[in-house]
């Protein structure tokens, strides 16, 4: 099933997600609407606060790098509960957007490689490092949980630019091929 992507400007999207288990109800369907939201959305990752679930869980498929990256061509990944052990490396930027934040792509700075653990569906442990591609992507969904956008991690100057393409989505003035969540209305004071 297709869930609806949860729009900049809502409060679950700057919580700190919770850590998960295995009771956690319906978690394989759960996983597989994240993962057929994420390629009707076409993208190439999705955390699950941006299905409006805070939880620490991250679906990967970065199968469209392939042809760029060979070693991406079969990057499927499901996270669960992950830890960012490190980040390490010279800065780089990279041209990144994001499903809750339509329309906007920002060159973004981030480190190179990885070392992270984690969950996979099954529920075993990986303890793993990543580069490039595969990083950054790990990168901007791991921020989801976080409570962090790809937008916090520009200059404030470029923000301040952003702000009036940031408020219209976040009040839905905003044409996307797929169902969005909007932050409640706020009630106007007297």
């Amino acid at each position: 099933m297709v869930l609806p992507v949860t729009a900049y400007g809502h409060p679950v999207l700057r919580k700190r997600a919770k850590e998960i288990d295995k009771t956690y109800e319906g978690l394989a369907q759960l996983i597989d609407d994240m993962f057929e939201t994420m390629y009707v959305t076409v993208g190439v990752g999705l955390a699950a606060p941006q299905i409006n679930r805070s939880i620490r869980l991250v679906v990967i498929d970065a199968s469209p790098y392939g042809k760029d990256d060979p070693s991406l061509e079969d990057f499927k990944k499901v996270l669960l509960n992950p830890v960012m052990v490190s980040e390490t490396g010279e800065d780089w930027l990279f041209n990144e957007g994001c499903l809750s934040i339509p329309d906007i792509h920002e060159e973004v700075s981030r480190k190179p490689e990885i070392h992270i653990q984690y969950y996979d569906r099954d529920w075993n442990f990986h303890d793993d490092t990543f580069r490039g591609i595969a990083a950054r992507i790990i990168q901007h969904e791991y921020d989801h949980l976080e409570g962090i956008l790809f937008v916090d991690r520009l200059s404030s100057l470029r923000k301040m630019m952003l702000k009036k393409r940031l408020n219209a989505i976040s009040n839905g003035d905003i044409d996307v091929d797929y169902r969005m969540i909007f932050p409640p209305k706020k009630k106007k004071k007297r």
